[in-house]
């Protein structure tokens, strides 16, 4: 088979629908026969995924391989940066912690030439077993001060041999601009890769664009491969940083109402996609004490910082609140760094964190973390409570919970996981506990008398196929893989 270059999907700014369009071209090729593959070479995110062989990546690359489907790997995204605290990121290469450092550090100093080198060296790992990689840029491919310390778009796309695609958000405002002004911003070698134009997100009728779809040719003197309708009814998992904005933060009547505390440092808020989707529910964030007074369920989600989340629950009075509500019997729940946190206590001994050395936590499970250097990356397959439905989720944490008297919530094919303290209150590890449709029956059948029976796997199955044919109809395909068979 004829070797076909790579694809990559770069952006006129962030949150132009990069990450969504990825992962529709990646359904599109597995469903027209090919073996795709995605790549980001450089992540920022606090939404991570960890692969089946107890490696760390960002969340986006997962499920874009979900939709290649192939099981993902760290090759797909070699560096991640996990914001830890103000202008502090944990930099994660090859799915392993190498450190932590500041922006300033990171963006200035000299290692991101040996974190380029091998991001390379993981491009052509995954190359050498998937055709063709498709890949996807960050933010803008015109940022004049920073594109000389790039690792992730164009001299990256240079290193990969990779055909270019520009993709614009129409619904923005300001496309034209925005085109013309990043492709004019580019050298001549970054104009050579370029290959065309995608406009995203477009409301209404696309044939009252066709002019201006002509006049971008015109100007930019590269075709316009698509103009993809704002797609409201098909659901895929976004990026963090923009996405999380996009969420809800009010309780609803006539549902059961699930409160996720907003943390400062809310990581991994992934886990709660499914219960956002099923039946029945209502799902919403808040730092309020009324809103989680207000709820159904309260949930303390993964934090990258457990003890500064912590010190701010008990600053803000969130902490009285939620213990309040324990004693009420309101049904409360952690997940990772919240379970750390409705335990007697936290200690960092090793400053891992921070500067706090112990802190005593919510005091409503009878549970004590202490702090590790070595963070735990791993899939598991597991059972939840005393049923026999076979789950699966992942572990990514950096601490140790020890208890005298163990009450396990899951149970894996070698050990007990978690702590139920009682049908009202739990902790655990597990991230993707809620994918499981037995947890999501379990935790809320008592509510309302009946189970919910929603299978987030298929449903992300249909959303992923929904659009690979929305991408069909409206992205020239053809063309693309006519440019990535050409020598």
């Amino acid at each position: 088979m004829k070797k076909l270059r790579p694809i990559m999907l770069a952006g006129t700014g962030s949150d132009v629908g990069k990450s969504m369009l990825v992962t529709g071209i990646c359904r599109l090729l597995k469903n027209r026969g090919y073996t795709p593959a995605p790549f980001k070479a450089q992540n920022m995110s606090l939404n991570s995924f960890a692969t089946p062989d107890g490696l760390e990546i960002g969340r986006a690359q997962a499920v874009q391989a979900e939709a290649c489907g192939i099981p993902c790997s760290s090759d797909m995204n070699p560096v991640l940066l996990k914001p830890s605290s103000l202008n502090k990121s944990q930099v994660i290469l090859h799915g392993k912690p190498i450190g932590d450092q500041t922006a300033r550090e990171y963006f200035l100093g000299n290692n991101k030439e040996n974190l380029f080198h091998e991001a390379i060296k993981a491009f052509q790992r995954l190359e050498a077993r998937h055709q063709p990689v498709v890949m996807e840029g960050a933010g803008s491919i015109s940022e004049l001060n920073l594109k000389h310390r790039d690792i992730v778009n164009m001299r990256m796309a240079k290193a990969a041999n990779a055909c270019v695609y520009l993709v614009a958000d129409i619904d923005k405002g300001g496309v034209f601009g925005s085109v013309y002004g990043t492709i004019a911003l580019l050298e001549d070698w970054e104009k050579a890769l370029l290959k065309g134009i995608i406009i995203n997100k477009f409301r209404g009728d696309a044939t009252l664009f066709e002019s201006g779809r002509k006049q971008l040719e015109e100007l930019t003197g590269y075709p316009v491969l698509g103009v993809i309708p704002y797609a409201q009814d098909i659901y895929i998992e976004e990026e963090d940083s923009v996405a999380l904005q996009k969420k809800k933060f009010s309780r609803e009547s006539g549902k059961v109402n699930v409160v996720v505390v907003l943390l400062k440092y809310l990581s991994n808020y992934t886990d709660f996609n499914a219960l956002e989707q099923a039946p029945g529910i209502h799902l919403y964030y808040s730092r309020n004490s009324e809103d989680l007074e207000a709820a159904d369920i309260i949930i303390i989600p993964g934090t990258k910082n457990t003890i500064e989340d912590l010190l701010e629950l008990r600053k803000s009075g969130l902490a009285q609140t939620i213990v309040k509500a324990h004693k009420q019997g309101k049904k409360i729940i952690g997940i990772c760094g919240g379970f750390q946190m409705l335990g007697e206590s936290v200690s960092d001994p090793r400053a891992v964190e921070g500067d706090t050395p112990d802190i005593p936590g919510l005091g409503i499970l009878p549970v004590r973390t202490t702090m590790a250097r070595e963070k735990i990356t791993v899939q598991k397959t597991f059972t939840y409570k005393n049923y026999p439905d076979p789950c699966r989720g992942y572990e990514i944490h950096m601490g140790t919970t020890t208890f005298d008297v163990a009450s396990p919530l899951n149970k894996t094919d070698d050990t007990y996981e978690g702590y139920l303290l009682n049908e009202n209150c739990w902790g655990t590890y597990m991230h993707g506990i809620f994918d499981n449709p037995v947890v999501v029956n379990d935790l809320i059948k008592d509510r309302n008398g009946e189970a919910v029976h929603f299978d987030y796997t298929s449903y992300k199955e249909e959303n992923y196929n929904k659009l690979s044919r929305l991408m069909e109809k409206h992205l020239n395909m053809d063309r693309i893989l006519k440019d990535i068979s050409a020598e």
